[in-house]
């Protein structure tokens, strides 16, 4: 009796997912930036007249789990995210590689990963603006020259970041050879290692790329001059099936992809988290502001 009624739930959880069969189910994360996107895409598409519902607030396994299982038509991720999460590739690939080894592995599994956009959520290194045009810091390697040449500088940063030996702290000081003793490190949430560099308690910090508060908080980025960084672009994922049964959904999202950069992310993420506008409200003044809608 068991199996039948959980049987009838699948039945009926699945027609419920397809209405009918030219839906296109865009699903998204749970955060603030795969909101965003998912709204942007969605009324991009019913603005192309397609029929189009919304699943978003998923955890990342799950949303891949959807995919794979035709419960979402499509969905953005971050190439690395790809290639760690869901093929357990953990080699340093530089953008190029990354992306081509990650398109080669998911065709096979009906899955398309389109045109990549210039918005990379990578972690990067951020300093206060002031400080940073006072110390004439404007790359890592700056930044390490200044700690070379006796300057006393606290570092903030999540846990995940100081403990991840290949993509991470250890990795980075190996790379532009150089050390941070343990007492000028503070690890934190990473919800608070932007207001404590925010409030002078750390002189430079692990951030996210795209995070509105870099703007909202007057962060400048340092340029990761020896390319450590691994790719995290946000790209539009889909299964096979959908694009061919969609002639025009590639080029359509693709020319999304083509309006994103990691300005434009810091901007529209930074309306919402910092000056509190709705995600509707955003994506839809993205959207007229480009002239897509």
């Amino acid at each position: 009796m068991l199996r039948q009624v959980v049987s009838l739930i699948t039945i009926v959880f699945s027609l419920n997912v397809f209405a009918s069969a030219d839906e296109i189910v865009v699903g998204g994360k749970g955060y603030t930036e795969q909101r965003l996107l998912a709204e942007v895409t969605a009324q991009y598409l019913k603005a192309n007249g397609f029929d189009v519902d919304k699943k978003v607030g998923l955890g990342s396994a799950v949303l891949r789990q959807a995919l794979e299982n035709q419960q979402i038509s499509l969905n953005w991720d971050y190439v690395s995210t790809g290639l760690r999460n869901y093929h357990k590739v953990n080699d340093m690939l530089d953008a190029d590689t990354a992306y081509q080894t990650l398109r080669t592995l998911d065709v096979k599994n009906g899955i398309e990963w389109l045109t990549p956009s210039k918005a990379n959520n990578t972690y990067a290194i951020a300093m206060r603006e002031d400080d940073a045009e006072r110390l004439n810091i404007r790359t890592i390697s700056d930044l390490v020259s200044a700690l070379k040449s006796g300057e006393k500088l606290m570092m903030g940063t999540n846990v995940e970041f100081y403990a991840r030996k290949q993509d991470g702290f250890p990795a980075l000081q190996k790379v532009y050879q150089f050390r941070v003793p343990r007492s000028a490190i503070r690890r934190m949430d990473s919800g608070l290692v932007y207001s404590a560099l925010q409030k002078g308690q750390v002189d430079f910090a692990s951030v996210f790329a795209t995070d509105g508060r870099i703007k909202a908080f007057g962060f400048r980025v340092l340029e990761d001059d020896q390319n450590f960084f691994m790719s995290f672009a946000i790209t539009p994922v889909v299964r096979s099936e959908v694009l061919q049964q969609n002639p025009g959904l590639e080029t359509l999202l693709n020319t999304l992809a083509s309006q994103l950069n990691d300005a434009v992310m810091v901007d529209l993420n930074s309306r919402i988290d910092v000056d509190r506008e709705t995600v509707e409200q955003v994506a839809t003044d993205f959207l007229k502001e480009r002239q897509l809608i």
